[in-house]
Order: structure tokens, then C-alpha cells, then sequence
């Protein structure tokens, strides 16, 4: 009997269930934010926060158990050594659940599901590096500095004009009505 085991079902059986909750953890983890509905990311909730929670153990059963959820090697390793360290502090509310509204087709709840501690993406230095080092190394006497040839543009390409384009005038919304109604005496 399946007494007091309540669960999201969310109208799947189960290997559908079991496929579309690893298919939002694997999809949350990797892009810390993801959007999807609100009853996919109240059922997901659980699984997720399991995750980290295993991720703070950081031990080698702890990874085997992540890994028979997750089935990926790399996603388990970017979970103990990325996400796990971050939520060191927390003890729990590792996700959070912000509402968007209604979806157009089916009036379905979207929500943004994300982790609360989200890594910010850092800016790369501009590209005056590569550029900075043929200039120390010809200091040092290795590399030769060639002279740099300009290009002259050769002869003025023609460019042909476009005539403009005339354009109908556009239809009156009655207008194409007029021809389906239109009533035809020789009908008869």
C-alpha cells in the first residue's frame, strides 16, 4: 500500500517521472538558472537539494550516490567541486522559485527555478594581451618585428542602385471580404 508516500506525480509514470526529474537537476546544475513550471520545480526541489547536500559531505559514497542519480561523471565533479563549496554555510534552501506568470498556450505557471548562491561570470581581459607579448619578446632580441606594409585600396568597386520599389497600396479589410460575399446574378 502506498500509504503517506506523497509525491509530484505529474502525470507520468514512474521512469517518465524518474527521466524528467533528472533532466531538470542535470539542467539546473549545469546552468544554475533555469525556466520551467511551477509544479516541475516544487517536484524537483527535494532531488536538487538532496544534490548539494551530498555535495557538502564531499565523500566518496556521497559521490557514488550523486553519480547514480546524475549518470554523469563531469556533472558529479563540477557538483563537489563548484556548487558544493558555495553552499558550505547553508544549511538548507539551497534553490529558489521566482513566478513569471501564466503561459500563453495553456495558461500554465512558469517560474524561473534557480540556486540561490549563482556563480557570476567573469569578464575576460581584453585582447591588448596577445598583443603586449611579441612586443616584450622582441625587446629581449627572439622575435623580429617586420615591417607592417600598408594596404592602398585598388580601383572603386561600382556599386549598382536598386531601383525603388513600388509598393500596392495595401487592402482595405473589407475589401477582401466584398469578393467572397459578392452576389452573382448569373448564379441561378
Amino acid at each position: 500500500m502506498r500509504h503517506r508516500h506523497k509525491r509530484l506525480q505529474l502525470n507520468r509514470f514512474t521512469s517518465w517521472h524518474r527521466a524528467t526529474m533528472k533532466s531538470l537537476a542535470r539542467s539546473l546544475l549545469l546552468s544554475q538558472s533555469i525556466k520551467t513550471t511551477l509544479q516541475r520545480a516544487k517536484a524537483a526541489r527535494p532531488l536538487i537539494e538532496r544534490l548539494i547536500s551530498l555535495a557538502k559531505e564531499n565523500t566518496l559514497s556521497a559521490k557514488r550516490q550523486a553519480n547514480k542519480i546524475l549518470d554523469d561523471h563531469v556533472l558529479v565533479s563540477l557538483l563537489f567541486n563548484d556548487i558544493g563549496p558555495r553552499f558550505l554555510k547553508r544549511t538548507g534552501g539551497y534553490t529558489r522559485i521566482i513566478n513569471l506568470g501564466s503561459r500563453r498556450g495553456d495558461n500554465a505557471k512558469t517560474v524561473i527555478f534557480e540556486l540561490t548562491e549563482i556563480k557570476k561570470k567573469e569578464k575576460r581581459a581584453p585582447k591588448k594581451d596577445k598583443q603586449a607579448k611579441p612586443e616584450e619578446e622582441s625587446k629581449t632580441g627572439t622575435i623580429k618585428e617586420k615591417p607592417v606594409e600598408e594596404k592602398k585600396p585598388e580601383g572603386r568597386v561600382a556599386v549598382k542602385e536598386k531601383p525603388p520599389i513600388m509598393k500596392k497600396p495595401a487592402k482595405k479589410f473589407l475589401g477582401g471580404l466584398r469578393n467572397i460575399f459578392k452576389k452573382e446574378r448569373d448564379s441561378l
